[in-house]
């Protein structure tokens, strides 16, 4: 896994989460159920984290020789890993959540994902910052790499294209 380069492994999770809003909110809606369906697709998410973090990298160190008794793992490095892992979950759930958020008129997917995929980045450099203590050396265009992350956000939750008429209502539509 070492010899693959870093940015493919970044590629691979900008892939995956951009369409991870898409997928949550198609498996959500296909659970045909206005009140419960989105927790219900969350209970599914966690079925996936659970498959793809926890059997996965158990597997994975068995293979590879590591340490799995997970159990005796430093005490800063579990909690803090523990705190992340939380943090996704809950993040996970705000987004399901937000899709059911305002029913008139509904949330558009692009928009929540905008924000979200818009503001994250902002939240992580000034948090990033302040835990280095890096403030005294930013530099110009790391202000406006913030400023242009948050206004590529407003532009295209503003200016989302809205959605076409549903599948079924093409079909019915064809003479």
């Amino acid at each position: 896994m070492s010899t693959i380069p870093w940015y493919i492994w970044a590629l691979m999770t900008v892939i995956c989460w951009g369409t991870y809003g898409v997928c949550m909110h198609t498996g959500s809606a296909s659970m045909k159920d206005p009140e419960h369906g989105r927790i219900m697709a969350f209970l599914w998410v966690g079925l996936a984290y659970f498959l793809t973090a926890v059997i996965a990298p158990i597997v994975i160190l068995k293979l590879q020789g590591g340490p799995i008794d997970f159990w005796n793992y430093p005490a800063k490095g579990w909690q803090w890993s523990l705190i992340a892992g939380t943090l996704g979950a809950i993040g996970a759930l705000g987004v399901l959540l937000a899709f059911g958020a305002s029913p008139n008129p509904p949330v558009y997917v692009p928009v929540v994902m905008s924000i979200i995929f818009a503001g994250a980045p902002i939240v992580n450099a000034v948090v990033n910052t302040t835990k280095n203590n890096g403030w005294g050396n930013v530099q110009w265009p790391f202000v406006l790499g913030i400023i242009l992350a948050a206004l590529g956000g407003y532009l295209v939750t503003k200016h989302a294209p809205k959605p076409g008429p549903p599948a079924e209502a093409k079909v019915a539509q064809t003479p």
